[in-house]
């Protein structure tokens, strides 16, 4: 077995990455009021049912909308958008119409009482299915299956994600995605690589 000593031993915290930095939006259950919350604790769950989660602090004000409502849509949004996903992610939604003073558009949600955003790339209409509670000190996780993907026209493919200029969250910072290295088969090629 080789040496590990080109390691260096850190203490444990949260160094996984990139991982995707969205905008989610919520709402009271009479619709009255709309709230966003900026979430980089997102992951996909699974693919069938297709369902995602976020990690939500209880001290949040979107934390009540999400218990009450039990829906929310993940948006994803683009790095034009990058000042307004961070303001999102900093300024509470009790102090703040986040919409409004973001120059965002609320739409009605096909699925969802939860609005999508209307300028986002890319909306994931969620419904809350299991709430994972008192699992760790800071965040309760919520699993939610994706019951609508509302996708901008130009990109209704999927054929190259980097064209949607999304964000992801690394160690503090936020980058955009840069280009395709490779797909699913490429170990095929391995034998003549190595």
């Amino acid at each position: 077995m080789d040496s590990i000593s080109s390691k260096v031993f850190l203490e444990p915290s949260t160094k996984l990455f990139p991982i995707p930095t969205v905008m989610v939006s919520c709402c009271t259950s009479d619709q009255k009021h709309n709230n966003i919350i900026t979430l980089a604790w997102v992951g996909t769950v699974s693919s069938e049912p297709p369902m995602v989660s976020i990690s939500v602090r209880k001290s949040r004000y979107s934390y009540g909308l999400l218990m009450e409502t039990k829906d929310f849509v993940i948006n994803i949004p683009d790095e034009s958008q990058v000042a307004k996903m961070d303001w999102c992610g900093v300024k509470s939604g009790r102090d703040h119409d986040k919409f409004t003073k973001c120059g965002l558009t609320p739409a009605r949600a096909s699925k969802v009482k939860s609005p999508i955003i209307l300028e986002c790339p890319v909306n994931l209409e969620c419904k809350v299915r299991h709430i994972v509670q008192d699992i760790s000190r800071s965040h309760d996780i919520f699993l939610a299956e994706i019951v609508s993907v509302d996708v901008n026209k130009e990109f209704v493919d999927f054929s190259d994600p980097a064209k949607m200029n999304p964000i992801a969250y690394c160690n503090g910072k936020y980058y955009s995605v840069g280009k395709m290295i490779g797909k699913p088969g490429i170990w095929k090629h391995m034998e003549e690589v190595i």
